[in-house]
């Protein structure tokens, strides 16, 4: 029973908790990277390979498996689709942090759970009961949500000086091509894509149980994309070269700990806790990127900044506690139509059973 407790709650929050600052830390080394003449295009192509590389032997054990059923054309296809998503919400996001800066990328992150709300009521994913208290609450913090994005992109404000002056890492680095409004609005454009990436991945993990290897083949389409299009719009074939300095450190890292390992323990505990428990921890992105951007990329911290991150987690969590209240509505509901003389579960219990 303890070990069962651990494997849905403890283990879960954790490694939830370690990847949203692992996030942070790592996209903080990309800007410094780029800032210093990397290209992203070409970080995208090498980050992706290395973790494809490294979970090769994934597809190779999970095919000895009699309890997973075979990667048919229709997984496939949806792998492929959720590549194709994936790649193109990588190159609008690392853009976007090109263009602004870690700190903006995190407060838009809360955008997540507004942008699946109302993919949700348009692919007719939800019903909108009005009058019910969870989706007034989603509904409002949905706008609120929308409202600090408005704020965060188009206002800066004025600058919150810090006591202490800490080492940047762009030390005798080229300063960066910076647009806020544009930066903004790609990382928007990112995060509407990755919504549907979610809903995609939650379709495929349904049919195909198996984290490593759905990464495994997400990862060969997003390098084989991001390749393409690389070759298409870098056209210096220097950028190509690797070289032993804080661009190389940057791919591996990012190989690693994000293709890898954060796909990988993001795709587990969608699997294991739904897509809500993923998304409830993206506030806790911001505080750490204000940090780490403060202390190591040298950012100014602003009002605009500061306001619409904050008004964007309180509608954050106004659409979490609709979406849990929700739930538990449909756990209630479920638990009264069971039939105590009935030895069958109810839908939604087998469904969650099944899922775990």
């Amino acid at each position: 029973m303890a070990g069962r407790s651990c494997y849905r709650d403890v283990l879960p929050f954790t490694a939830m908790v370690a990847m949203e600052s692992t996030n942070v830390g790592l996209n903080t080394l990309f800007k410094a990277a780029t800032m210093r003449g990397m290209s992203y295009h070409v970080f995208i192509v090498y980050s992706y390979s290395i973790a494809a590389l490294a979970l090769l032997p994934a597809p190779f054990i999970s095919h000895r498996s009699r309890r997973l059923p075979p990667l048919n054309f229709s997984i496939m296809s949806k792998i492929l689709l959720l590549g194709l998503i994936g790649s193109s919400s990588q190159i609008m996001g690392y853009t976007g942090i090109n263009y602004s800066s870690p700190m903006l990328y995190s407060a838009i992150s809360n955008l997540l759970p507004a942008f699946t709300f109302i993919l949700a009521i348009i692919f007719r994913l939800e019903n909108v009961a009005l009058k019910t208290r969870s989706t007034q609450a989603k509904i409002v913090g949905t706008i609120v949500s929308l409202a600090g994005a408005f704020v965060v992109t188009l206002y800066k404000g004025p600058r919150i000086s810090l006591t202490g002056r800490t080492q940047s890492l762009l030390l005798n680095s080229t300063p960066s091509n910076s647009n806020w409004v544009i930066g903004g609005l790609l990382i928007t454009a990112e995060y509407i894509l990755v919504t549907l990436w979610y809903i995609v991945l939650a379709q495929i993990m349904k049919e195909y149980p198996n984290e490593l290897t759905v990464i495994f083949f997400y990862n060969v389409v997003v390098s084989i994309v991001a390749v393409v299009v690389g070759l298409i719009t870098e056209k210096n074939p220097n950028a190509w070269r690797l070289r032993p300095d804080m661009a190389l450190v940057s791919i591996l890292c990012s190989g690693l700990l994000n293709s890898l390992l954060n796909n990988t323990v993001h795709t587990w505990t969608l699997r294991v806790k739904g897509p809500v428990y993923v998304t409830m921890f993206k506030p806790l992105s911001i505080a750490i990127a204000v940090v780490m951007g403060v202390t190591f990329l040298g950012d100014t911290l602003h009002l605009g900044s500061l306001l619409g991150a904050t008004i964007i987690s309180v509608g954050f969590y106004m659409v979490l506690w609709g979406k849990a209240k929700e739930e538990t509505c449909k756990d209630s509901g479920a638990d009264s139509l069971e039939s105590p003389s009935s030895n069958e579960a109810p839908l939604l219990q087998t469904y969650k059973t099944e899922n775990v």
